[in-house]
């Protein structure tokens, strides 16, 4: 169900009487488990990319000692081969000497001769060999590297342009600082929480005028910043919800209130709305104590979360 239908359903639910309340609230909660699953999906996604880092740091490490171990065998070669061929210089130089002597001096000699000349020859074949394996292995090395400083390239990409957004949303709602507003980022994410003083009457989920100033200098930023996914979630206290009988508790009170939000967001036409998403999460997501009015009010609240998409990160995990 796309989020033009859902807005529809939502005002034919508000205009007819209360007996359709149960289906609305069937589908939204519906909807919400599938919020559930997505953002579960995206925590999994952010520790399977924490983990193939880990894993492709390991990998690099484990090629540099390799590599150290190969260049410490090639080193040896060498020196076995420097002292074969000094041997061998020796030997010449005795054959060339005892030539005069004997002819049985000068067959042992051939015979040592030849023999150090195979040995010299598997030498040179075994260093020519572990040259060309620290060859792979240094090639293997740098390439690794390369995929490892370039998913470390987008992540802080990420982080910096989530940063970014954070202070400007920050700037953005300079003017509403002291009325339950905060903005901080964390997990990759930005966070933004208002309490309902600044949006809503209590019971209400019509959007005061301050609120809709709020949501629309909000919704300014997000519309440059159009690769973020926007996840609006509503929360209410523990206190059962009273009203007239047109929604059925807190839940559908959060979800109306989630709601009303995107759609003062919609208005703005530079905000995909493919972006967007309300969910309604009742009293179940509490951020304080329920036992004091001003734990309610800190609970009673509409929690913004920016999301950057990941392709670019998933593509190179792919590559890798």
């Amino acid at each position: 169900m796309n989020y033009k239908l859902i807005v529809s359903v939502l005002s034919i639910m508000v205009a007819t009487t209360s007996c359709v309340a149960p289906r609305v609230y069937k589908d939204l909660e519906t909807r919400h488990d599938a919020l559930k699953q997505e953002n579960q999906s995206l925590m999994d996604e952010n520790a399977e990319l924490s983990a193939a880092k880990t894993q492709l740091e390991g990998d690099l490490a484990e090629l540099q000692t390799n590599y150290d171990k190969t260049l410490a065998q090639r080193d040896r070669l060498q020196n076995d081969f420097d002292a074969l061929k000094s041997n061998h210089q020796h030997l010449q130089d005795s054959y060339e000497a005892l030539e005069k002597n004997s002819s049985e001096s000068i067959a042992k000699n051939v015979q040592q001769n030849r023999e150090l000349l195979a040995q010299l020859e598997a030498k040179e074949q075994a260093l020519a060999a572990e040259n060309n394996r620290l060859e792979e292995l240094k090639k293997e090395l740098q390439s690794r590297s390369n995929r490892v400083a370039e998913l470390e390239r987008v992540i802080a990409e990420k982080d910096a342009t989530m940063l970014a957004l954070k202070d400007a949303i920050s700037r953005a709602l300079t003017d509403f600082e002291g009325q339950g507003l905060t903005v901080e980022q964390r997990d990759g994410k930005v966070y933004i929480s208002m309490e309902n003083k600044l949006l809503f009457s209590s019971g209400s989920w019509a959007v005061g005028t301050e609120g809709r100033r709020a949501v629309e200098q909000l919704g300014s930023v997000l519309s440059v910043n159009p690769d973020i996914a926007v996840l609006i979630e509503g929360h209410t206290d523990d206190v059962p919800y009273k009203g007239n009988g047109q929604l059925s508790g807190n839940w559908d009170l959060s979800t109306k209130r989630a709601t009303a939000i995107v759609n003062i967001l919609r208005e703005n036409k530079g905000i995909n709305p493919e972006n967007l998403t309300a969910a309604g999460r009742g009293e179940y997501a509490p951020i304080a104590s329920n036992s004091t009015a001003e734990g309610r009010a800190k609970n009673r609240r509409i929690e913004v979360i920016l999301t950057p998409k990941l392709d670019e990160i998933s593509k190179l995990l792919n590559e890798i």
